[in-house]
């Protein structure tokens, strides 16, 4: 949306190998619209979807990925964005990572880079590591970094598996497609990207984006958890998350207000309430730290 200014060097910039090129105009209000058009008479590889209304990023990568799906000669579909924050000769490392490593899914990581600690605005990367953490579980993939980048290319064959239509329109798209992909056994994997920062600027609202997003990985966790490991594929580990979960909720937290009314009352800790708090939570952590160390192996192979 609104990109007049950065979309015809992101265009421009597009490899000839790609043989068909989806721009999705969200919405957009300025010059867009009219450098589409006059573009479009150029390039017979350009093909214009446009919304009326401004649908968000998510409805946006849905349309483009529809739109691949419905011609049949296109095997693989990439997501540039077209503010130019995505080098084009970094397109064949992704592409290249998908042919020659048989994956389903592969998606730029820029913390890999060298440079990423110059070139990565500082708030960025530091909200970059706390959603990397959260979304490891939300989506079972563990190894994978920087979730946030939307440099990515998936197999169509790939996508045809997953409900596409389906994914969230909003912030957290990237997170909900890792979790789709996971539920159907998908191979996933990461490589290394250049991070691009100019005279782009991010449309993100912290304060709006981080509960969103949190919430999101939250619903995507227990997702997962149900249609992998109940579902589709029996797993033990999803009792000792159930028991973890069970533990912290209906016995942590009560003994824990317990332990601050008696201490409040009687103006010294009660021993009991305390032995039974840290026995009962030992066993909660414990029961956690064996569901994701089994959660983590059975993804290993993906």
């Amino acid at each position: 949306m609104n990109e007049e200014i950065l979309l015809p060097l992101t265009l421009k910039g597009i490899p000839k190998y790609v043989d068909r090129i989806f721009v999705i105009n969200d919405g957009s209000t300025d010059g867009t619209a009219a450098f589409l058009s006059n573009f479009t008479k150029n390039n017979k590889r350009l093909t214009i979807i446009s919304h009326e209304t401004n649908k968000g990023l998510g409805q946006s990568l849905i349309d483009g990925y529809c739109a691949s799906l419905a011609e049949e000669d296109i095997d693989y579909s990439a997501v540039m964005a077209g503010d130019n924050q995505m080098h084009p000769d970094d397109l064949h490392i992704l592409l290249d990572a998908l042919i020659e490593r048989d994956l389903d899914y592969v998606k730029g990581n820029r913390l890999l880079h060298a440079n990423v600690i110059e070139k990565m605005p500082r708030y960025r990367l530091i909200g970059n590591a706390l959603l990397t953490i959260l979304t490891k579980f939300a989506t079972g993939y563990y190894f994978i970094m920087d979730p946030q980048c939307g440099y990515t290319a998936i197999k169509n064959t790939a996508l045809k598996k997953i409900p596409i239509k389906e994914m969230k329109k909003g912030f957290g798209y990237n997170a909900d497609i890792l979790c789709m992909l996971n539920i159907q056994g998908c191979k996933v994997d990461d490589v290394e990207i250049r991070p691009v920062y100019g005279n782009e600027k991010s449309k993100i609202k912290l304060w709006k984006y981080i509960p969103e997003v949190s919430c999101l990985l939250i619903r995507l966790f227990f997702r997962r958890l149900w249609k992998r490991y109940i579902v589709r594929d029996f797993n033990p580990l999803v009792l000792f998350y159930g028991f973890s979960f069970f533990l912290s909720i209906f016995v942590v937290i009560p003994l824990i207000v317990r332990f601050f009314v008696l201490y409040n009352r009687y103006g010294q800790a009660p021993q009991t309430t305390l032995i039974i708090l840290v026995f009962v939570a030992f066993f909660a952590f414990q029961s956690m730290l064996f569901a994701i160390w089994m959660d983590m192996d059975y993804n290993k192979r993906r």
